[in-house]
């Protein structure tokens, strides 16, 4: 069986020593000087596009995307360093003005990636970094969901070009609940599968149906089915903690797998929701190894180690388990990202370590917790529009929201460089006299540092009429010149030229595509 090799979840290793242990931009002006050592033939002002109350952000240089605001609430020295992946969607029934889409934010909340789908119906979860053939690349799902998801999981790589989308095996459609990509090329995937059941002895109909829980695991390239596991082969009805009534008319999601994380020894560690436990199940035979938590949990549940409806669980070295538990909507005051060191001689369960937020959120529906290199734990607050970042000891060192009817399944933070294979994106205002005003953004690209505005009489003649500091994705760049054609350079820290825009005329404001950010 494949091993885990989601970047940046097990590069740190977890021990229960460890845990107890521990127990925007604003106006600048800059002088320019041309290239080659020549005079400066502009003035150049560079600003961030302004940002209002709206729910979403908009770019005169990029009208197509509307990513949600996001409101940087705590940024504080020791975070890890990397971007934040997130798949911002509405929240059931709400409408917004925002799209649904894969989306990389820096610390600032700035956009720095984001690719509405095709489909406007469709979503996205599941967003993050992942190894492919020995290469970081971009995963996720995108499909229909009604409670779970019939889709496909979509590969990218560093220029954001899709190579591969994978499919469910034996007839099925993939979930969103989980995609990991293993060692040998193999990915782990949820499905949801309706059954006739006989669901009378749990309390519903006769003639109803169930969903059951599988786990599949497929190879990439091939899309052979290598394991299958179903949930009702091993797992019985009265296990879950919710009761069907008699008239039920939709199937009973008495299981609700929600993830997969593969044991090295040649097992899988499984997530159930609506039982409340965490199950180890044997590759080879199918068979449930032991439970931890639920109405059959083969552990001592020390205090603390018991969920409700959880999500995310993830096995680390040294018998840590890290769970994101959501809580009983009923009983519970707050969700919270739990680590549990489990002895599986004495079959004893013990909590040592726990990460809430101080504003005491309770997301009902989804979550994650991610182990980061450093040791800090990144949280996805699922239903709530939250995700935090905290110190080994607790600390919150970063955290920020989408507007309130905004939400994301999981949230992560990883290390990325994009190049795009498209060029930057410009459009040109004139102003008063010669004043004009370039708006530039360049969606995915990581690495730029410098603008370059480039002028002249012609697309062919253009010359280097000064730099300015790229700020945020969208850059306002204005300078004075007569020339009747500019375009722009993007450059990194060293200088480096890493795209051109298309030369283009100055047009009137009123003419202009888009309209400023709100």
């Amino acid at each position: 069986m494949g091993k885990r090799s989601r970047t940046g979840r097990l590069e740190a290793k977890i021990t229960r020593r460890r845990f107890l242990g521990a127990a925007t931009a604003g106006t600048a002006l800059v002088a320019l000087s041309g290239s080659l050592g020549c005079e400066p033939t502009a003035r150049t002002r560079a600003t961030a596009a302004p940002q209002g109350e709206g729910q979403a952000m908009i770019f005169r240089s990029r009208p197509d995307l509307r990513p949600p605001v996001i409101q940087v609430n705590t940024n504080l020295p020791g975070t890890a360093p990397g971007h934040i992946f997130v798949s911002p969607k509405k929240g059931p029934g709400e409408e917004a003005p925002t799209q649904d889409a894969p989306l990389i934010v820096d610390a600032s909340g700035e956009p720095v990636w984001f690719h509405p789908l095709q489909d406007a119906e469709a979503d996205a979860f599941n967003f993050e970094v992942q190894t492919y053939k020995g290469e970081t690349v971009l995963t996720w799902w995108e499909g229909q969901h009604t409670g779970y998801g019939q889709g496909e999981y979509v590969i990218c790589d560093h220029s954001y070009r899709e190579i591969k989308r994978v499919r469910a095996g034996n007839g099925f459609e993939g979930d969103h609940h989980e995609f990991l990509i293993t060692t040998e090329d193999t990915a782990l995937i949820t499905i949801y599968s309706k059954v006739s059941r006989d669901l009378s002895g749990v309390g519903g109909p006769v003639d109803g149906e169930v969903l059951d829980g599988i786990a599949q695991e497929v190879d990439i390239e091939t899309g052979e089915v290598i394991f299958e596991w179903h949930s009702l082969d091993y797992v019985e009805l009265d296990e879950s903690y919710y009761e069907p009534p008699p008239d039920l008319e939709a199937a009973f999601d008495y299981f609700h797998i929600n993830s997969i994380d593969p044991d090295p020894d040649g097992y899988l560690i499984i997530s159930a929701r609506r039982t409340c436990a965490v199950y180890k199940v044997d590759r080879k035979t199918g068979e449930v190894v032991w439970r931890l938590g639920g109405e059959k949990s083969d552990f001592d549940m020390g205090y603390g180690t018991r969920t409700d409806w959880q999500h995310d669980a993830r096995l680390h070295p040294d018998g840590i388990i890290t769970i994101f538990d959501n809580g009983g909507v009923q009983k519970d005051v707050q969700s919270r990202a739990i680590v549990v060191e489990i002895d599986e001689d004495d079959m004893s369960a013990t909590l040592v370590g726990e990460y809430t937020h101080p504003d005491k959120i309770l997301a009902a529906t989804q979550g994650n917790a991610q182990v980061l290199p450093n040791g800090n734990v990144f949280v996805g607050w699922g239903s709530e529009p939250y995700f935090s970042e905290f110190s080994r000891d607790g600390k919150l060192l970063f955290d920020a929201s989408f507007p309130s009817q905004v939400e994301s399944y999981r949230a992560f933070r990883f290390p990325w460089k994009g190049q795009p294979e498209d060029r930057p994106a410009v459009v040109a205002e004139s102003g008063a006299g010669d004043e004009v005003t370039l708006h530039v953004s360049w969606n995915g690209a990581t690495e730029v540092d410098t603008w370059q505005v480039l002028a002249g009489g012609g697309p062919d003649k253009l010359e280097p009429a000064g730099s300015a500091p790229r700020k945020g994705f969208e850059t306002a760049v204005t300078l004075n010149t007569s020339e009747p054609y500019v375009a722009v350079r993007a450059k990194d820290s060293s200088g480096r030229i890493l795209g051109s825009s298309e030369a283009i005329k100055p047009v009137e404001p009123s003419a202009s595509t888009g309209q400023t950010r709100s």
